[in-house]
């Protein structure tokens, strides 16, 4: 029933996405994601709020509907991770891990393993990989989420959701930047939904 809720919500970010995302590969059990946006910005900035994602990544995708209690250790073998905060007399803190790092090259890449939103709760493996460029004026920020061995989901469906929720996530790190294209944030106006309240989902 969980991954059920996780998912509808997924689906409502998907269609109110910008059309600038894209399912570019699907398989019998997997997918690829790929979106890109510019910033106004240099790479060693672009690196340093990218591996901050308690500043950018949206609140509703988050265990704890808060995404300052979201952290990212830079390395290999490092933690991208969520602290729960307790509630009670006698609180005790969860956690959730969102993914974990295998490549961390400063600058220019950042590549971690792991199973956003409703695909935590099947055995899937994922694989987001987040590559900069220098470019004229700022830097390029290419984001691809790899997806195999889906189980329990209609392979077209899974995969619309997770693109659009990449491309949310995505978006707020380009805005938390600032986008060097204004046609980006006039497309945005355009595709906004209006305003409505959600519940909190993962990721």
């Amino acid at each position: 029933m969980m991954k059920h809720a996780i998912l509808a919500g997924a689906l409502a970010v998907a269609a109110a996405a910008p059309a600038a995302a894209e399912v570019v590969a699907t398989g019998e059990d997997s997918f690829v994601t790929q979106d890109t946006a510019r910033v106004a910005a240099s790479p060693r900035q672009t690196w340093m709020a990218l591996i901050k994602p308690g500043d950018w990544w949206n609140d509703s995708h988050t265990w704890s509907a808060d995404a300052s209690n979201m952290s990212l250790v830079p390395s290999a073998g490092g933690c991208f991770c969520e602290k729960i905060p307790g509630e009670g007399d006698i609180p005790l803190d969860g956690s959730a891990q969102h993914a974990l790092v295998v490549q961390a090259v400063p600058d220019k890449a950042l590549r971690m393993r792991g199973e956003l939103g409703p695909l935590q709760a099947v055995p899937a493996t994922g694989v987001l990989t987040v590559t900069l460029s220098e470019i004229d004026g700022g830097t390029r920020i290419d984001w691809e989420y790899h997806v195999g061995s889906v189980t329990g989901f209609d392979i077209d469906v899974i995969a619309g959701a997770v693109d659009g929720v990449m491309t949310q996530q995505l978006r707020g790190l380009r805005d938390h930047l600032g986008a060097l294209d204004e046609e980006d944030e006039e497309q945005d106006a355009e595709d906004a939904p209006e305003d409505e309240d959600e519940p909190a989902e993962e990721d």
